[in-house]
């Protein structure tokens, strides 16, 4: 599973998500935004980057990295790339804290003696998914979270009974929507061979495969979502800008192409391979 996309699009539907993993989750965090940025002089793609909404009084901008793979320069770029966006956007933030989530501990950059001091201070986060517990005991946002990790064997038994609080606990309709939502998207990313009718079935309710970003802008006839979102997505995963030229062809697709991107780019390994998808679908 290529947990990068997911965690992307989790945070997309649920931005509070995060709040809930650091356990510090301020008055507004709803009205946060999950977002990409870019920094000039020198140019940095950030691409998760938590905004505040824009108001009188200056918010916290908070950073995210979601590494499943070891990345023995990953502090390095990330406090840098954090403390030059602070500095260039200084009016509209107060301050600023980083996350990095790691499904294990030993997935964690080898060497972090240099950034000891920013490591261990209240402004910066790591999370070990494995070390937080067990999914039926903990809250049901973070064990939705969890369940990225849970094996495959195992992990319809664990979101039948998530799906199953989410349905009995006292919580809204939106937080028990969007609990199941992520749910739902993890099982459709852990079981991808699987038909629409198979992973309904295991889960007993029903689910759409697409992912419920591309759904809504369906829903609401609005292409230049699916395409804002497919062009973030595709930047994350080749860690560069598109060229104008394929932004420009996203253009010409209709919705129901750009679903079908949204779903195929999961198995892009290079810009080589949206380009041959692209030259495909004319």
């Amino acid at each position: 599973m290529r947990r990068d996309p997911l965690f992307y699009k989790l945070f997309q539907q649920s931005p509070a998500l995060l709040f809930d993993l650091i356990n510090q989750r301020p008055d507004n965090a709803e009205d946060y935004r999950f977002d990409s940025v870019a920094v000039k002089e020198p140019k940095f793609e950030i691409d998760g980057v938590f905004l505040s909404p824009e108001s009188a009084e200056p918010g916290v901008v908070y950073f995210c990295e979601v590494q499943f793979q070891k990345d023995e320069e990953l502090y390095e770029r990330l406090i840098s790339e954090s403390a030059l966006y602070f500095y260039r956007n200084r009016s509209r933030f107060s301050d600023w804290q980083a996350v990095v989530v790691y499904p294990f501990r030993s997935t964690e950059q080898s060497d972090t003696h240099p950034f000891r001091s920013i490591l261990n201070c209240d402004q910066f986060h790591r999370i070990y998914l494995n070390e937080l517990g067990d999914p039926e005991t903990l809250p049901l946002s973070i064990a939705a979270v969890v369940l990225t990790i849970v094996e495959p064997e195992e992990a319809p038994e664990v979101a039948r009974s998530l799906i199953s609080r989410a349905e009995q606990e006292p919580i809204t309709p939106r937080e028990r929507r969007d609990i199941i939502d992520i749910i739902t998207s993890i099982l459709v990313y852990k079981f991808a061979t699987l038909s629409q009718a198979e992973i309904r079935t295991m889960l007993g309710i029903n689910l759409s495969e697409e992912p419920r970003a591309i759904r809504e802008a369906k829903e609401e006839g609005r292409e230049e979502q699916a395409i804002a979102l497919i062009t973030r997505q595709l930047t994350r995963r080749f860690r560069r800008e598109l060229p104008e030229e394929i932004r420009s062809q996203f253009m010409t697709l209709p919705l129901s192409a750009l679903e079908k991107l949204g779903e195929d780019l999961l198995d892009f390994e290079s810009i080589s391979d949206l380009e041959n998808w692209l030259a495909e679908s004319e």
